[in-house]
């Protein structure tokens, strides 16, 4: 049976791989890797003639959770090239794709990462350690409507434009390096009682633009239709609105913005068929693993498009 994980406890396990109703024969895609537990769990529902390709950006993933299994091939690389990077392995067609969109447990408790509002840091936030943009450049750089933006949109955020003010009048001294610096410079935007909450918010903010995260789901999203076979799973776990929107949009539209498509009898002409409504974690799952809370994960089966 599958083994609790220290580095990252998959969140909604049973579900999402449930909802996969695996071919124990069939080819599947993590493209999440992280700790590794859902995959660990969806070999263990696969027979001899099984394959899984696990995607992660973050080289700590597997190096810090090798599997040695002969059925699973690791790709080094960001799920937005997950067409692209199958195809280097021969791969055109799967049975099935699940992912988890949030950061790891590793990510959040490693302090040196960034990621963590709890722990001291260096203000990097990159998934992707080679990747040059980080968290740094992004506060120490951008401009005042840049930023603004970017809390606006990303963090959601109504104080957005006094926040960005904040930092650019602040960094005109010294740069903002570590995340206790972040966290002093906006200690007064941080309402007693909802400090975590607003501050998880301007973090959610920026890691976002570091990562391109949100355009990278999209890229992610649109290429299911061409490598998921007809009768396939996606099985799909968001952790806030902004990738819930585009998850729920894409399954039942087969795109982001606009009316979806419709046939001459008024049929919707889409890839995914939505399997049944969106799945929350249970009370129990919640009290054993608090960063389960906001999950939500959403089910969808490919479709012929007539």
């Amino acid at each position: 049976m599958y083994q609790k994980d220290c580095y990252h406890k998959p969140v909604l396990l049973a579900e999402s791989l449930e909802g996969l109703s695996i071919n124990p024969e069939g080819t599947y895609v993590d493209a999440t890797f992280g700790g590794g537990g859902h995959s660990r769990a969806l070999l263990e529902r696969l027979g001899e003639k099984g394959k899984l390709y696990a995607f992660d950006q973050d080289k700590d993933a597997f190096s810090q959770n090798p599997i040695d299994d002969p059925r699973l091939v690791f790709i080094d690389g960001n799920f937005r090239h997950i067409r692209r990077l199958l195809r280097f392995y021969g791969v055109r067609e799967v049975d099935g794709v699940l992912a988890d969109f949030g950061v790891s447990s590793h990510q959040l408790d490693a302090g040196e990462r960034g990621f963590s509002t709890r722990y001291e840091g260096p203000l990097d936030m990159r998934m992707n350690q080679e990747q040059p943009l980080s968290a740094y450049t992004v506060v120490n750089t951008y401009e005042v409507e840049a930023l603004t933006r970017i809390f606006y949109q990303y963090g959601e955020l109504s104080q957005g434009k006094q926040i960005a003010q904040t930092l650019c009048s602040y960094r005109e001294e010294q740069p903002i390096e570590t995340t206790s610096t972040l966290k002093e410079v906006v200690q007064k935007f941080l309402p007693k009682g909802k400090e975590y909450k607003v501050l998880a918010q301007i973090y959610q903010a920026l890691r976002i633009e570091v990562n391109q995260e949100l355009g990278a789901l999209e890229e992610f999203l649109l290429q299911l239709p061409e490598i998921v076979k007809v009768g396939g799973r996606i099985s799909l776990i968001s952790y806030h609105s902004l990738e819930d929107r585009l998850v729920k949009r894409f399954i039942r539209d087969g795109q982001f913005s606009g009316e979806a498509q419709k046939d001459f009898y008024g049929n919707l002409i889409v890839p995914f068929k939505r399997v049944g409504k969106a799945i929350t974690p249970s009370a129990e799952e919640i009290k054993e693993n608090n960063r389960s809370r906001s999950a939500k994960l959403r089910i969808g089966e490919r479709i012929e498009m007539l």
